[in-house]
């Protein structure tokens, strides 16, 4: 490349959006990709965006109701959105009839497509930020289930000193994201790792391993078409049967209950993901060495599989997950009678936690205290000023993890 060349590159280059300088009280979000500038947060919390689109009609920064962006002369587009609450939020843009990811930011799977992402700070935030303290690995592993006839893949987080210490063994938390999300949610969005760290080296909590694995599972026939984002890409419905008429040999079940239930990915747990991991990591055997909590559907999947098999699992968290509990819920009899005696319960769950935002409604609330009323014990904690969002559940893991494994 000639001199005039590389210079005319270099001038295009720092005139771009990933150059440009937002003003100077606008701090470029963390999530940005590597020098860029825009989205941009403001001290007030509201948020900057800019995106390039010069033959666009109309641009929309989709998050919460929406907001409109103004084209300047240039092709650039720009908004601000009004002050948004501290934590994780997604967002996408809507260039005329696209929904696409910001070019300008890392993506995030969430609602069942990649999205773009920024962080309010929080008072609290130094939980999850990184610090001078020795870390822990995320890795992926590959397993074959029998149950769903496919190969999955789980991210496990072993402690900082796995690798140090070939002796030791150590006891295991399966740790679930929500509906829209994969196995990638807790340690991206998360930060799950990060937040263990910290509270090992703070000694707040025993070095454990991590588990994250997808709570989508479906066997051959069983249709998971629930678990897509028909807002984005919506598919036609499929032509209905005569009436009267049977399924062919092999067809999908309609509305796949198997896998909307979660007993498919029970059943997948116990008989695929717990042995894979037990073969190909040092686990503390036993069940007062395993734990299983849960985001949103998550948490509602971690109360069917533990509840249902508590020969298994000693430790249960969910945090904004739905536990069954509705107007006229019978303790006795819920969950075919796994609260029915209330000291048999307590011999076998070390820890029931139950965390929730502040701003998410009061089942979880009454839920635990009517569990406590009928005498099973459960930890019930509220984070403050947020909803059914990450910061919510980042906080709530903070609180379980230094509970396990005592």
């Amino acid at each position: 490349m000639g001199v005039k060349s590389g210079a005319l590159l270099f001038a295009l280059l720092a005139g771009s959006a990933a150059w440009a300088q937002p003003a100077g009280d606008c701090t470029p979000s963390a999530y940005n990709i590597p020098g860029a500038n825009y989205p941009c947060v403001r001290p007030d919390r509201s948020v900057t965006f800019r995106v390039w689109a010069p033959a666009a009609q109309k641009v929309t920064v989709r998050i919460g109701k929406g907001v409109e962006m103004s084209k300047a002369a240039d092709g650039w587009w720009y908004a601000t959105s009004p002050p948004q609450a501290e934590g994780f939020h997604y967002y996408t843009l809507q260039i005329d009839g696209s929904i696409v990811a910001d070019p300008a930011t890392r993506t995030f799977f969430g609602s069942g497509f990649d999205n773009s992402a920024f962080e309010i700070p929080a008072p609290d935030e130094g939980f999850y930020q990184q610090r001078n303290v020795p870390r822990g690995d995320v890795r992926q592993h590959w397993y074959f289930s029998k149950v769903t006839q496919k190969w999955r893949r789980a991210y496990v987080y072993t402690p900082p000193d796995y690798d140090k210490n070939p002796k030791a063994r150590y006891p295991v938390l399966y740790l679930l994201h929500g509906w829209g999300e994969n196995e990638e949610g807790w340690h991206k969005q998360g930060r799950v790792d990060v937040i263990l760290d910290n509270l090992i080296a703070e000694k707040k909590a025993r070095p454990m391993i991590i588990v994250m694995d997808n709570l989508n599972a479906s066997k051959p026939g069983e249709d998971a078409s629930i678990f897509n984002a028909r807002r984005l890409w919506p598919q036609p419905a499929p032509p209905r049967p005569p009436e009267g008429a049977k399924p062919a040999p092999g067809a999908p079940a309609r509305g796949g209950l198997a896998s909307f239930t979660g007993a498919t990915f029970t059943e997948m747990m116990i008989q695929d993901l717990i042995p894979a991991i037990e073969s190909a990591y040092r686990v503390a055997p036993g069940r007062e060495n395993r734990a299983m909590a849960g985001l949103s559907m998550g948490g509602m999947q971690t109360f069917m599989t533990t509840l249902g098999n508590l020969d298994k699992f000693a430790y249960i968290g969910g945090f904004s997950g739905s536990s069954g509990w509705r107007p006229g819920f019978d303790v006795k009899t819920a969950h075919n009678g796994v609260f029915a005696d209330p000291e048999k319960f307590n011999r076998q769950v070390k820890v029931l936690f139950l965390g929730i935002g502040s701003e998410e409604g009061t089942r979880t609330k009454e839920f635990s205290d009517l569990l406590t009323k009928a005498g099973i014990r459960n930890v019930y904690y509220v984070s403050p000023r947020t909803a059914h969002e990450w910061l919510t559940w980042r906080r709530c893991f903070r609180e379980f993890a230094p509970l396990l494994f005592r």
